[in-house]
């Protein structure tokens, strides 16, 4: 038989869904901020701790901390508009997407950090962790909602539209978000994502420059960071001091436990 030069293969329904989301996520009025960190100090830090207790940090916890800490201090970036109004969560909760493997396909799927304000690094940590090992064989399974199975695939949009502007989804989810696909790739890489969040960070990989320090030429390790921000909620000069104060929390690490 004659061969039709193509092959055609049904969509999945954890496809339908990535592709429903961003649909929807890209109509909304978002801005981006492109930047970089210099981790050297916190780096050294968690090498420290390594050889001291034998645990590893995993950065995107840390990263997750200091997001929260800096929100903690912009509270008005933790809401959302509906019908006109402007709301605003009492709790930080933060969606950390993991990408999963389910039935040989590579989706991402959200963890939700409940009052991520009231918990410290290894915490965030160990519910990230706990959430990977997960074997859940569904999307949504990570969260108790693997019920989004149950939704016609042609309502998807509808389905993500709603539940962006809806008060309980938003109390589960947030509006808080930490995507660190790009953490892993070998040369410096900014990503520009889509999402819903109002405010969504994007962690990209790390690169070595050399630059000057108090006269010195010093070896650095720099964390590309794109910071992406809900226009209907903050205007440009007010997500510029939130992003100065992020990189500083970053850049300075854990404070010593006195």
């Amino acid at each position: 038989m004659r061969s039709r030069g193509y092959k055609k293969q049904k969509l999945s329904f954890e496809r339908k869904a990535v592709i429903a989301s961003a649909s929807v996520t890209s109509q909304k009025n978002t801005f981006h901020s492109i930047t970089e960190v210099d981790i050297s100090g916190p780096r050294q830090q968690f090498k420290n701790e390594f050889e001291e207790t034998g645990e590893k940090t995993s950065l995107t916890a840390y990263i997750v901390h200091c997001l929260v800490q800096t929100i903690e201090d912009h509270q008005h970036l933790n809401a959302f508009v509906k019908s006109g109004n402007l709301i605003q969560l009492d709790n930080v909760v933060v969606s950390v997407l993991v990408e999963r493997e389910l039935k040989g396909e590579k989706v991402p799927e959200p963890v939700a950090i409940q009052a991520a304000q009231t918990k410290d690094l290894k915490t965030i940590q160990n519910e990230i962790r706990h959430a990977q090992k997960q074997q859940s064989d569904d999307l949504g399974g990570l969260s108790g909602s693997a019920w989004i199975k149950l939704i016609p695939g042609f309502l998807l949009r509808l389905f993500v539209k709603v539940a962006d502007k809806n008060i309980s989804m938003a109390k589960r989810y947030g509006k808080i978000g930490v995507t660190a696909t790009g953490m892993f790739a070998e040369q410096g890489m900014w990503l520009i994502p889509h999402g819903s969040p109002t405010v969504l960070l994007t962690v990209g990989s790390i690169s070595n420059r050399v630059v000057e320090i108090d006269g010195e030429y010093q070896s650095r390790e720099f964390l590309c960071l794109t910071i992406s921000f809900d226009h209907d909620v903050v205007d440009g000069a007010p997500a510029t001091r939130f992003t100065s104060q992020l990189i500083e929390t970053i850049k300075n690490g854990i404070p010593p436990v006195e």
